[in-house]
């Protein structure tokens, strides 16, 4: 299985390469750069040999997306198309979910959502929690018998420091970092302080929610770009996974060609 794994969020575009089914490398780019991301495009479709039987050099690899905005997916689907002659497989419209969802409106629930969950439970093979910290913070439940159940979703780092910017006077515009005190000593550090201890301790207190639940506590695994800079601090959590919606993408496909061999 040759792929090339593109996760379309909310801010950037994640691209990863998998030959014969092992990850090689992931990068992320920023939707907006166009010119970037056809360059990594181009330079990861190299990667995928060609195929033994082709007599025109075709390479033996597909594309399979991920995407929560759709005019992104349409960029990448025409990128894909005009330079390389390939459609971009859609998870959740051309391939199925690799996991039974126990949710209302199916077809809204983010797929980068489902896909990290899946992605997580594959592995764990038990109740997990997934905690994505993106443009968005969504902190989902898989149960033990593989099921997603849904989950939360709330402002993001840089979201949430804009809202206090924009609408307020005088409160300046804050950019995260790791507080060297939990009290912040000017208008700054204060922010900084509350936008970091309140990611962490909602993300503790929605897990315990989810463990009353279940009866046992689950095994928490974060990911996303925010996640990095908390995930020292979160001692209640089993794993820091980066770049977990990739493979997730992987999982599906790998999972979409097993049903129809």
């Amino acid at each position: 299985m040759n792929l090339i794994a593109i996760d379309i969020g909310n801010t950037n575009i994640g691209i990863g390469v998998f030959l014969k089914g092992k990850e090689q490398f992931v990068k992320s780019v920023p939707g907006e750069n166009t010119a970037e991301l056809i360059e990594i495009l181009k330079s990861t479709w190299k990667m995928i040999p060609v195929s033994e039987n082709s007599k025109e050099g075709k390479r033996d690899g597909v594309f399979v997306a991920s995407s929560v905005k759709f005019e992104w997916f349409e960029k990448v689907r025409d990128i894909v198309r005009q330079n390389f002659g390939e459609k971009v497989l859609q998870v959740g419209v051309d391939i199925p979910f690799p996991i039974e969802l126990a949710i209302d409106e199916k077809n809204k629930v983010g797929s980068d959502r489902i896909l990290a969950a899946s992605a997580a439970y594959a592995v764990t093979e038990h109740a997990v929690v997934v905690a994505d910290f993106g443009t968005a913070v969504t902190i989902d439940l898989v149960d033990d018998r593989g099921v997603f159940c849904g989950g939360v979703i709330f402002p993001g780092f840089e979201m949430s420091a804009n809202a206090l910017h924009n609408h307020t006077a005088q409160l300046p515009k804050v950019t995260v970092t790791k507080p060297k005190w939990p009290f912040g000593k000017n208008t700054v550090d204060a922010i900084n302080a509350w936008l970091y201890y309140s990611a962490i301790s909602s993300l503790q207190e929605i897990v315990r929610r989810y463990a009353e639940t279940l009866g046992a506590w689950p095994q928490t695994i974060i990911t996303g770009s925010g996640a990095k800079l908390i995930k020292d601090d979160c001692e209640f959590v089993d794993n820091y996974v980066p770049d977990l919606v990739i493979k997730g993408i992987a999982l599906a496909y790998s999972k979409f060609i097993e049903s129809r061999e």
